[in-house]
């Protein structure tokens, strides 16, 4: 799963680098009456562009990567597109320098000639002047549109630009509540301060897992989150129930961690319930993809009742007639018929349990 991540976020950066080099080379050379000196036909600026759009696709995934495996990541924003700016027009004047050494060498077998025709020929020319800051300016406007996908998501942020949800629509939605068991008690035991750093700790654990089972991030409510998918894709392959479990086994990994910075590992209870929503985005200067119906007041309530029932997931009656339980590695219990708080009509509620005993 990490690797085909990986490899997404290789093509996408491949492809906008293209793009971008793509329109470079358009307004650069494609514009002029006369074709640049390098370049016998058309064909060769085309060329360049897919050149330099796979050279500097590459150059953006390694930065990322690099920052993201390091203790760049846990620096201010800034200091990380920094890195990566600087990365990228390392790697830019490295591929000049060598191109340019391998004409000249083709030229003349002489070191001092060669160095002062290098510098002549690359740091000074108008051309690579203006490539760098081309670069400069396309490299900050994807790192902002990253950073922007991490805060909203991306396919939320991809939605607002196109304009999906300006018109409120109807959707068939899939959700799950994950929610932090006796949190009172560990605020008031830890103080605000080391409360908040065990909530970033515990939900840094969600993100591989909630990108796996090809999940979106709905929204952080404290010791909470909400987590969605489009109705026929979170019933497929166990979803709705293996990124609770994954979780849950993510943190018992992390055990001596917790143990040592808290005093105790977290513990969680989730819910998952299905329906029609309605669909809008909603604000003017903060805008955001919200969804409207009561099948968000069920799930909170569905949750609630974890504890009384000593169930750690619980599930709807509806959801469950969606679930193919063929081959799923989990086994639900009919608890019967739950009338829930504010609730006139009970609710059908199944208990979740793998079927091979899950971590704590």
């Amino acid at each position: 799963m990490r690797a085909r991540r990986q490899t997404k976020k290789l093509l996408f950066a491949i492809l906008a680098w293209f793009v971008a080099m793509a329109a470079f080379v358009f307004f650069r050379y494609a514009q002029s009456p006369e074709l640049p000196q390098w370049a016998i036909g058309a064909a060769d600026l085309a060329t360049l562009a897919v050149f330099m759009g796979f050279v500097f696709g590459s150059l953006h995934w390694m930065s990322n990567v690099i920052a993201d495996i390091s203790a760049i990541s846990r620096l201010p924003y800034i200091f990380s597109v920094i890195f990566k700016g600087l990365f990228l027009l390392l790697g830019a004047m490295t591929l000049a320098y060598v191109t340019q050494f391998l004409n000249m060498w083709a030229i003349e077998n002489h070191m001092v000639t060669l160095r002062q025709m290098l510098t002549a020929h690359i740091l000074y020319t108008p051309a690579f002047q203006s490539l760098i800051l081309y670069l400069v300016a396309v490299r900050v406007g994807l790192a902002f549109i990253e950073q922007m996908g991490l805060l909203v998501g991306p396919r939320v942020l991809l939605n607002i630009g196109m304009g999906k949800y300006h018109q409120p629509r109807y959707e068939q939605r899939l959700f799950l509540f994950i929610d932090m068991a006796s949190s009172t008690a560990h605020a008031e035991k830890l103080g605000d301060y080391r409360f908040s750093r065990l909530i970033q700790d515990s939900f840094s654990m969600l993100a591989d897992t909630v990108t796996n089972n090809e999940a979106e991030i709905y929204r952080y409510m404290g010791d909470a989150v909400l987590i969605h998918w489009p109705l026929k894709e979170g019933v497929k392959n166990d979803r709705c129930m293996n990124i609770y479990y994954e979780f849950c086994q993510q943190l018992n990994w992390q055990r001596s961690y917790f143990e040592e910075q808290y005093g105790f590992v977290p513990k969680f209870k989730a819910a998952a319930h299905c329906g029609q929503v309605v669909a809008a985005v909603v604000g003017v200067h903060k805008q955001e993809i919200s969804f409207f119906s009561d099948v968000l007041n069920t799930l909170a309530r569905l949750q609630d009742q974890c504890t009384p029932l000593g169930q750690r997931m619980l599930i709807s009656g509806s959801l469950q007639q969606r679930l193919d339980l063929t081959d799923s590695q989990y086994v639900l219990d009919n608890l019967g018929l739950v009338t829930l708080k504010g609730k006139q009509h009970p609710t059908e509620v199944f208990g979740v349990a793998p079927k091979r005993s899950a971590s704590n």
